[in-house]
């Protein structure tokens, strides 16, 4: 019994050796099963957390789009209702057009008969009205003219002939166009004729005329001849006869008489002035420089200061030649009232119907 025992505790041990050698074996393939378990299982998480990670970027990149085309498709509808907006407002203008074009055809008709009108007003004779202004404008043409034939005057001239130039601008009849221009003509002329300084010179004269009094007389010798006889001076004192051919002689004796006429020759050249007489204001002029030389002391003043201003009145222009363009509107507007005159009255024209203008 006891061998049977020892026997059968010794097998097991025997039996136990082996399988202790066989399952070291064992449980290394587990582990490597484990960890090629593993290392599947993380490249599996690795590959589905990465396609988690696309999903959600396609996700988040198909959202985008999404909104991008609601935004789009936001922009198209205002777009449209935008089109639609102009579409409406170009209906509304092709209305107004097309009312306006009414309009317009109805204004041209208005216009068409009104035109027919005024024709049929210009065929007429000229009216009194024209004819009125045509007879002012050919009154201050003529002032105008005898203003500067008389006076030399191309102030006054010029101020009539603008007068007359206002007058034939109201006149209806367009055939005093013409006579217009010829006056404008004669504006200008009469325009770039230099100024006369008639009131200077005026004022000149009446300073030299209070001047004539302040003026020394020229020395004269009083005394008698030795040989004269005794009753000659002893009555030469109060009274003297002689001949003065030089008619000088008698002024150098009296300084009033030698006043007086020096201050006649202004007078007469103020007169002159007046009369815009050039030949007698150049007399009146040379015979007052001759009585102030002969008569006065040429070394005073006083003498020296008037002949200055003698010799500067010698050089006024007193009558300037008149523009050879003078005188032809006058003319031109006498023709052409002579014409008009001349021909017959048109026959009016009857007026258009009320229905016409409808």
């Amino acid at each position: 019994m006891s061998d049977t025992d020892s026997d059968l505790t010794t097998t097991p041990t025997s039996s136990a050796a082996p399988s202790s050698t066989g399952a070291a074996p064992r449980r290394m393939g587990i582990l490597g099963w484990l960890v090629a378990l593993g290392v599947i299982a993380g490249a599996g998480y690795f590959v589905w957390r990465t396609q988690a990670d696309s999903d959600v970027a396609a996700q988040s990149d198909a959202q985008a789009m999404h909104a991008r085309v609601d935004a789009l498709a936001r922009d198209v509808a205002a777009a449209k209702r935008d089109g639609d907006s102009l579409r409406a407002r170009l209906d509304d203008a092709a209305k107004v057009n097309e009312s306006l074009r009414g309009q317009l055809l109805g204004l041209t008709e208005r216009a068409r008969l009104a035109e027919d009108a005024i024709a049929n007003l210009a065929e007429k004779r000229m009216s009194g009205h024209d004819a009125l202004l045509a007879n002012e404008a050919e009154l201050l043409l003529a002032l105008g003219g005898e203003r500067f034939a008389l006076f030399h005057d191309p102030a006054s001239a010029l101020e009539a002939y603008r007068l007359a130039d206002a007058a034939l601008a109201q006149a209806n009849d367009a055939a005093f166009s013409t006579v217009r221009q010829s006056i404008n003509a004669e504006i200008n002329a009469l325009g770039a004729m230099p100024a006369a300084a008639f009131a200077q010179a005026a004022n000149a004269i009446a300073q030299l005329r209070e001047r004539v009094a302040a003026l020394a007389p020229a020395a004269t010798n009083t005394s008698a001849p030795a040989d004269s006889a005794r009753w000659t001076q002893i009555f030469g004192q109060f009274l003297r006869i002689g001949r003065d051919d030089d008619g000088g002689a008698l002024a150098r004796n009296d300084p009033a008489l030698a006043r007086a006429l020096f201050d006649a020759s202004l007078r007469d050249a103020q007169d002159a002035l007046l009369l815009r007489d050039a030949a007698r204001w150049r007399d009146a002029l040379a015979r007052a420089h001759a009585h102030l030389a002969a008569d006065f002391d040429a070394k005073d003043d006083n003498v020296v200061a008037v002949r200055t201003q003698l010799d500067a009145l010698a050089k006024l222009q007193l009558a300037p030649a008149a523009p050879p363009v003078l005188g032809a509107a006058l003319k031109e507007l006498r023709n052409l009232r002579a014409t008009q005159a001349q021909q017959p009255a048109a026959p009016a024209k009857p007026a258009p119907t009320q229905g016409a203008t409808t």
